[in-house]
């Protein structure tokens, strides 16, 4: 019988007790803790993520994995980042940016990038159930970012989009759209959707940049319940 990860990562924290390893000590190879533990590599490797993501361990590729936090200067993985993602730091991640994705979207837009938008708004607006409104809505957002041409922010909207796709923002997610609707999205958010749509065409940054955090709050509140932005349900 395969071991859970939860089994895993529990004997695996029992291991880093027993071991009297001090911070900054290195970790057997996977191999050989795969070995102590007795699970498969994959299986342990989830365990270390897990710790990584707490900070009780570090890893850096071709020296090996160690005790403690990184030391400054040392870059997070992605994977880390996303698991250690809450909704509430994603949404205040894409209030600050996504303002600014819009505004450059609209100086860099063409005839070809608005036709695109507004078949992304008309997916939104046919959307029949909450799994079908999150991915209409990914991938609106996604393809503002690739009005710009700027592949840092692609990657960034990417980014957001993999911890969209984690199972604590579904559950906000589905939290929320069993609370207010499909029906909004369809309506209220796609006809958001469509105001910054119309700024980009328009050429107009300012318009794109307030419509867009605008659209972005209307989200934060509903997420929050009772128009608080600042409460968010984990």
């Amino acid at each position: 019988m395969r071991m859970s990860r939860s089994e895993a990562l529990r004997r695996l924290q029992g291991y880093l007790a027993e071991a009297g390893l001090a911070p900054g000590d290195r970790l057997p190879s996977e191999r050989r803790m795969a070995g102590l533990i007795g699970c498969s590599r994959e299986t342990l490797r989830a365990a270390l993520d897990a710790l990584e993501a707490q900070g009780r361990i570090w890893r850096h590729v071709g020296q090996g994995t160690f005790v403690g936090r990184a030391p400054p200067g040392e870059v997070a993985r992605d994977t880390i980042l996303i698991d250690a993602t809450t909704p509430r730091d994603l949404m205040d991640a894409r209030r600050m940016l996504e303002p600014q994705v819009a505004r450059a979207a609209a100086e860099c837009r063409e005839t070809r990038d608005v036709a695109l938008l507004r078949q992304r708004v008309q997916d939104g607006r046919k959307a029949r159930d909450r799994a079908a409104c999150e991915r209409a809505d990914d991938a609106f957002h996604q393809a503002i970012a690739h009005v710009t041409r700027n592949p840092v922010l692609i990657a960034l909207l990417r980014h957001f989009s993999s911890a969209r796709c984690r199972g604590v923002w579904q559950r906000e997610w589905e939290h929320t759209y069993a609370s207010v609707g499909v029906d909004e999205f369809r309506h209220l958010h796609s006809d958001q959707h469509a105001g910054i749509v119309d700024a980009i065409a328009r050429g107009d940054g300012i318009a794109a940049q307030t419509a867009m955090a605008s659209h972005l709050d209307t989200i934060a509140r509903a997420m929050a319940g009772k128009g608080n932005a600042g409460r968010f349900t984990p």
